[in-house]
């Protein structure tokens, strides 16, 4: 009798997750931005709504084939390129090492400001042969999603949105112009640190002169990199009228991954949503070899190290140096290393092809995560209260462990300096010093202390944009405005000319009494 009733009940409720659900055209960024946007493709998912997924025929972590998703693969050589990028990093590291250098300096930041352009303009040509595909753009028309979803790291989702006329949601920490909110937030430089200055909001005198070279410095950047690709393209598909930024600033909700536990207090604006650790989660139990291996540890507990998806191993000599001071430590250590095994790895080292980062970290006995800086690790380790020991290699990997480090609980090394002895020294330091660990635990009871999980906020705020076309009631049109009207230096102008005018007539006026009232005491005295 029942049966029957519970089956009804379970047809009606599928049936109510499809007509409830929404179409999602989602167009990311390959890499480990790809890794933070399939968590929300799956919550997506799993609230009923339909995913499609544009990715290149090159593609290196998104796949064509899904449970989750429908995927539309764009027949391009434009992609990102494992082989190509593992190179870029290699020439990175090997940069790094030689020292602290004027030229050093300058040949990273020429590799940086060239690997970005080139992906830059990989990205436009990809975009023109979609818009020039007719049958593809009929298709993505007669589809009629609710929304595009994309990381505004590149631009092709932003451009596409435009062209389809859709409802436009950011899963973002940076855009092609940089750090976000520089986009689309007031940022006073007296009080706003620019990324990769390693500057706090209270800054001395010759701090904010650094601010503002780095500011200057990085709108060269911009120059060179993104105007040169981006604005032509616009010009030929939108109008000359209209700036590329336009098209990111008009953007209906912001979902920032991160928030003001990671973030110095800035201002924002009422369509970024905060979703900092949407990708945090309890652990899970371990298997019995690993949950073993945790538990041989005893009380000096373990050490977990890995360098993210993109870095899998480090040069052979700095390998050998980690491993040695891994062996001199009680502690029991999980590396993930596909490298050559280091020669003075000692037998309290476990090396890993990949292991269970988030399970690892909410594990008990987890005492240090030594990491490379990236995003998704460094909310991971707030998350569950694990201090850090940071190898930042590349990207806004310093920028992030300063922040952790500002807040006292990291240590930081330079990869340049690397040795056995201060990364053993850097290791003790937040094995034994209480600080880390407690300061960490402040940290993570602040980022927990929210009401509402950040997951569910970002699903909320997608979900509205699809109930109401959009949000352009949160969006500010200040975008449209020039500079002078932006500063309104125009009032300004306007102002000054009416005091200066009235300065004037009062000066005309007081000198014309004076002549009257000269010329009429001259006349009564002759």
């Amino acid at each position: 009798m029942y049966r029957p009733t519970l089956l009804v009940l379970a047809v009606l409720l599928c049936s109510s997750l499809l007509v409830n659900g929404g179409k999602v055209l989602v167009f990311p960024l390959d890499g480990s931005h790809w890794i933070n946007m399939k968590i929300l493709i799956e919550e997506l998912h799993s609230r009923g709504h339909e995913i499609t997924v544009m990715r290149p025929s090159v593609s290196w972590y998104i796949k064509a084939e899904s449970n989750l998703y429908k995927s539309i693969t764009i027949n391009t050589s434009n992609g990102f390129d494992e082989e190509s990028f593992g190179s870029f990093v290699t020439t990175m590291l090997n940069l790094r090492r030689e020292g602290a250098s004027i030229w050093t300096l300058m040949s990273l930041e020429y590799e940086v400001i060239t690997q970005f352009y080139e992906m830059h303009k990989q990205g436009v040509e990809m975009m023109v042969d979609v818009f020039e595909n007719k049958k593809l753009m009929q298709s993505l028309h007669d589809a009629k999603y609710d929304l595009v979803l994309t990381d505004p790291g590149i631009a092709g989702g932003v451009l596409l949105a435009h062209r389809l006329g859709l409802p436009l949601v950011f899963n973002v920490r940076w855009t092609i112009q940089g750090e976000a909110h520089h986009s689309i937030a007031p940022s006073p430089l007296s009080y706003v640190p620019i990324p990769m200055t390693e500057l706090t909001d209270k800054m001395t005198f010759s701090q904010r002169v650094k601010n503002v070279l780095f500011y200057v410095f990085t709108r060269i950047q911009i120059k060179y990199i993104a105007d040169p690709n981006y604005q032509p393209f616009v010009d030929r598909y939108f109008g000359p009228g209209v700036h590329y930024m336009e098209l990111f600033q008009a953007a209906d909700i912001w979902l920032m991954r991160n928030d003001f536990t990671f973030e110095f207090p800035r201002p924002t604006m009422p369509n970024v949503v905060y979703m900092s650790g949407f990708q945090c989660k309890p652990s899970k139990p371990l298997s019995k070899e690993l949950e073993d291996f945790v538990q041989s540890s005893g009380e000096h507990g373990i050490i977990v190290m890995t360098l993210g998806t993109l870095v899998a191993k480090l040069p052979e000599d700095m390998t050998e140096d980690i491993a040695a001071a891994f062996a001199q430590l009680p502690q029991k250590v999980i590396w993930r290393h596909k490298g050559k095994r280091p020669s003075s790895l000692g037998n309290n080292t476990l090396l890993l092809d990949w292991l269970p980062q988030n399970d690892l970290l909410g594990h008990p006995k987890t005492r240090v995560f030594v990491a490379h800086g990236g995003t998704n690790g460094v909310q991971e380790a707030v998350y569950h209260g694990v201090p850090l020991v940071g190898l930042p290699l590349m990207f806004d990997q310093h920028d992030n462990f300063f922040r952790m480090k500002a807040r006292g609980v990291a240590k930081v090394l330079d990869i340049s300096t690397l040795n056995k002895d201060n990364f053993l020294q850097a290791l003790k330091e937040v094995l034994y010093e209480p600080s880390y660990r407690e300061k960490m635990k402040a940290l993570s009871n602040l980022h927990r202390d929210q009401p509402m999980k950040p997951m569910d906020r970002a699903m909320f705020w997608i979900e509205f944009v699809m109930r109401h076309k959009g949000a352009p009631h949160l969006r500010t049109e200040s975008y449209k405005m020039s500079k002078i009207q932006y500063h309104s230096i125009d009032v300004v102008a306007l102002l000054l000319a009416v005091i200066l005018l009235v300065v004037t007539i009062f000066i005309v006026t007081v000198k014309f009494l004076w002549r009257m009232v000269f010329s009429r005491s001259k006349v009564k005295n002759e």
